[in-house]
């Protein structure tokens, strides 16, 4: 029975953590509408629910009860298949990212993460890497023109934007000198001169806003959302999709949007740690847990004002931006970073 413990612990973790992120994106489903309705001087969705709080419950089983249509020229197998491409490594990322320090439970410490590993981020950039695969065979697999051009952008964007978020991690992992996520986190205590949390945000302030434009791009965000496009490519490379497969696009994007707004909080602003504060026990736990959800919640709610302030770029200005100014701010941070870190 002992040797079972441990597997109970991860399956419940694997649980509360599907749970966690499943309610953040029902929940950004309303906020991505409230938010642009304040900011728009509107009222938004506000008859299912006081506030319209059940709006995503309503969009839900609409979703749920349409009828399921499968284009006549499309690659069946494929067709059904893009939509996991998307969702299912999105959801993976959560399996290395901590969102707590630890809880202590019987006699048995338990750590706020489902996996933890040596080599995290690399595991997070290859899941990320793989969402393109879905974009571009939501695209190909429709057996349709928009579809495909939205495709074959998301591909060029995505793998170009990679390229310099990859560069600003590799600058906090040389100064952190690991690749656990849970190092990178530890390796942000306490303070330098005194007083100042030593967040890899002041350090890397060129970094944090390349990797934060670069997320914005690699989640198919405004002014970075031409794989989408609405009013160029009909909506792009998921045109052809509706019901639950289209569902299941949505939850995929807001769900990278989470792990990415997750990602900021560990690289850039010591995850679950308040500076002059020492946390411990099973309350420092559940304080931890609170701090590292309302650091991601407010770069959710960035992402969303950044959507409803700034306007969408040329295809011609997406690129330029990141080959011409991008990708040398990179590589100059991380010298800059190897120079005075070594």
């Amino acid at each position: 029975m002992s040797d079972l413990i441990p597997i109970a612990i991860v399956l419940v973790k694997i649980a509360v953590v599907i749970s966690g992120v499943m309610s953040v994106v029902a929940v950004m489903s309303w906020v991505e509408r409230r938010g642009s309705a304040f900011i728009q001087d509107r009222l938004g969705p506000n008859r299912v629910g006081p506030m319209g709080l059940f709006q995503p419950v309503a969009d839900g089983l609409k979703f749920l009860f349409k009828e399921e249509i499968i284009p006549a020229q499309a690659d069946k197998v494929l067709y059904l298949l893009a939509p996991l491409m998307i969702f299912i490594p999105s959801l993976a990322m959560f399996s290395v990212i901590p969102f707590g320090s630890s809880l202590t439970i019987a006699g048995r410490t338990i750590d706020l993460i489902i996996g933890d590993s040596d080599v995290a981020i690399l595991y997070v950039l290859a899941l990320s890497g793989l969402s393109v695969y879905g974009l571009v065979l939501a695209g190909y697999a429709s057996g349709s023109k928009y579809p495909l051009l939205g495709g074959l952008r998301s591909a060029a964007q995505l793998i170009s934007y990679e390229l310099p978020m990859a560069m600003a991690i590799f600058a906090v992992l040389y100064q952190a000198q690991t690749l656990s996520l849970t190092g990178v986190v530890a390796s942000q205590s306490g303070t330098f001169l005194g007083f100042i949390p030593r967040w890899y945000v002041f350090p890397q302030i060129v970094g944090f806003i390349v990797f934060l434009t670069t997320a914005l791009a690699e989640t198919n965000r405004i002014p970075f959302d031409l794989p989408e496009a609405d009013s160029e490519l009909v909506v792009g490379y998921h045109t052809e999709y509706g019901s639950m497969k289209f569902a299941i696009f949505m939850m995929g994007e807001y769900a990278h949007m989470t792990a990415a707004c997750a990602l900021i909080t560990i690289l850039y602003f010591g995850g679950w740690q308040i500076p002059y504060l020492t946390l411990t026990g099973n309350i420092g736990g559940l304080i931890s847990v609170a701090s590292f959800c309302i650091k991601t919640g407010f770069f959710l709610w960035v992402f969303v004002w950044i959507r409803w302030t700034l306007p969408r770029f040329r295809y011609d200005q997406l690129m330029r931006l990141c080959w011409t100014v991008l990708l040398p701010l990179s590589f100059a941070n991380l010298a800059l970073t190897m120079v005075l870190f070594r």
